[in-house]
């Protein structure tokens, strides 16, 4: 299993740091891509080193894909038709496809919700729940679509990327190593 996370100016840190952690904790590859070369400056001014550029990567090597919110980093996304493409190749061939916060408003600008079970940040939901099949939960999945809320549910949404990706017993065993609770717990 190799995922592709992708991550723009003004990316949301704990929602990208904390699933990157939690799915290499779990023995899965992500890649972390930069839409340039060099640092990427988060939401709170952390800067993170990418594996990689949006160039320098080949989405048909990947299972996957994960987008972190953050202001305006989901925007960023957004702008990107590198980005929108490699959303649209992945949900068209049937690989995951995951966002978390407002990240899923970059999924709908990919044209890929439409009638799809998602979340998103409460401050996004008015907009989302007219064009998808909105849920309030914490964590939705809908086959390979995995959507989350906020930084507050990153872990969650970590546990249930691993447990889709590796399955339950390995979320467990990084759920116990990790100490996390879960929205179930």
């Amino acid at each position: 299993m190799k995922i592709l996370m992708m991550l723009a100016e003004g990316f949301e840190e704990i929602e990208a740091i904390t699933v990157i952690d939690i799915l290499r904790r779990a023995g899965i590859e992500i890649v972390v891509a930069g839409l340039e070369k060099g640092f990427v400056e988060g939401s709170h001014k952390i800067k993170v080193m990418p594996d990689a550029s949006l160039d320098a990567i080949k989405a048909d090597e990947f299972d996957g894909i994960i987008l972190p919110g953050g202001f305006p980093g989901y925007v960023n996304l957004g702008k990107d038709e590198r980005v929108l493409r490699i959303i649209r190749q992945m949900d068209k061939e049937g690989k995951y496809v995951a966002a978390i916060c407002c990240a899923p408003y970059t999924l709908l600008k990919a044209g890929i919700l439409q009638g799809r079970k998602v979340t998103i940040n409460p401050s996004g939901k008015v907009k989302l729940a007219s064009l998808t099949n909105y849920f309030e939960d914490r964590v939705v999945v809908d086959g390979k679509l995995i959507t989350s809320q906020a930084p507050g549910t990153a872990i969650e949404f970590a546990l249930k990327l691993v447990e889709v990706l590796a399955g339950e017993a390995k979320m467990k065993e990084i759920q116990a190593q990790t100490l996390a609770l879960c929205e179930a717990d």
